[in-house]
């Protein structure tokens, strides 16, 4: 386990909070809608990626690759990143934040699980209470840019009435349907436009229009040569 400090917005103001962050899982495979869904098993697959073995499914990684840092560094140029909604379980509250899962897309050809592990996993470093935001949970918006070849495009977008509620979610992959303290997990993604590949730069949003605020991060993305 390690300690990461937040600020959790409450009302405009920020309040720093320190979590034990304890396991960090990655669900796949989310959205509620198949074909949508399918859409996105079938991009995967154009890129050498089987089909998972349940929808949803959930994947583990060190806790230790969640990150705040607006550099990281992979090995070789296969890897991207994808903007998903986080939920943080903690003394029976949960928070929802943003971050990057991002992945080593070769690796992940020939398992999903280890190419979780091999990249860091960019956090923003705000947070929101669950319960101020779960009345309008599904017109939530996440959103994502990559910079590719010096241009920044839109990578991805959508809104959350796509994804499976967070009660299901939560329910499919833990007992008695708790997020445990100290969980924090990646919430799932959305296709991305265009298709997926790789970006020097990667920045993504969560926005709550009802709200009217966003949780945002970027960072670059330092390609590490492979020998042999």
């Amino acid at each position: 386990m390690f300690e990461l400090t937040f600020n959790v917005d409450d009302k405009g103001v920020a309040t720093p909070l320190t979590l034990e962050i304890k396991q960090a899982v990655i669900a796949g495979w989310t959205g509620r809608d198949p074909v949508a869904r399918d859409k996105h098993i079938a991009e995967l697959e154009a890129l050498g990626i089987a089909r998972p073995a349940t929808t949803p499914i959930y994947y583990r990684c060190s806790a230790r690759r969640l990150t705040f840092a607006d550099v990281i560094e992979v090995c070789g140029e296969d890897s991207s990143g994808e903007v998903e909604f986080v939920l943080i379980g903690w003394q029976g509250r949960i928070f929802v934040g943003c971050g990057s899962d991002h992945t080593d897309r070769k690796v992940e050809s020939y398992s999903v699980t280890v190419s979780k592990q091999m990249c860091d996993k960019p956090m923003a470093s705000e947070l929101w209470e669950l319960e101020d935001v779960i009345g309008h949970w599904d017109q939530l918006i996440l959103r994502a840019w990559a910079t590719i070849g010096g241009q920044r495009v839109l990578y991805q977008e959508g809104t959350l009435d796509h994804m499976l509620p967070v009660k299901d979610l939560i329910a499919g992959g833990f007992d008695k349907g708790a997020l445990p303290d100290g969980c924090a997990m990646f919430g799932g993604t959305f296709a991305a436009k265009g298709g997926i590949r790789p970006a020097s730069r990667f920045e993504f949003e969560l926005e709550d229009p009802v709200l009217k605020r966003k949780i945002s991060h970027g960072y670059d993305v330092v390609t590490l040569p492979v020998r042999g």
